[in-house]
């Protein structure tokens, strides 16, 4: 492994709300992770919708990084489910800052 040379996030996306009914059998509270870069974890016996994990996923890159003070993206962290029968909502937040080798990523 090569020496840190940048930070990136670990992220977690949770179900944060459903107002029509749970088409992919998701509840509230339901999360994914994105650790060291690009692994995803589940809880134990968890599962996730790949169509709702699809929607965050164009964010997720810069959400992992430092973003500037007052950036519109490091203020905004909900994301849209695109089936319109679930109107679920889930927030993408920053867990634990990682120091990475970019070397080791590319």
């Amino acid at each position: 492994m090569s020496e840190p040379d940048m930070e990136l996030w670990d992220l977690r996306i949770t179900v944060d709300s459903i107002e029509g009914r749970s088409v992919c059998g998701l509840a509230v509270g339901d999360y994914i992770e994105l650790t060291h870069s690009s692994r995803l974890r589940l809880p134990p016996g968890g599962h996730f919708c790949l169509y709702a994990l699809a929607a965050a996923m164009p964010l997720l890159p810069a959400k992992q990084r430092q973003l500037p003070e007052g950036d519109w993206l490091e203020r905004d962290c909900l994301v849209s489910c695109p089936d319109p029968e679930e109107r679920m909502v889930m927030r993408v937040t920053k867990t634990v800052r990682r120091k990475m080798s970019s070397f080791d990523l590319t």
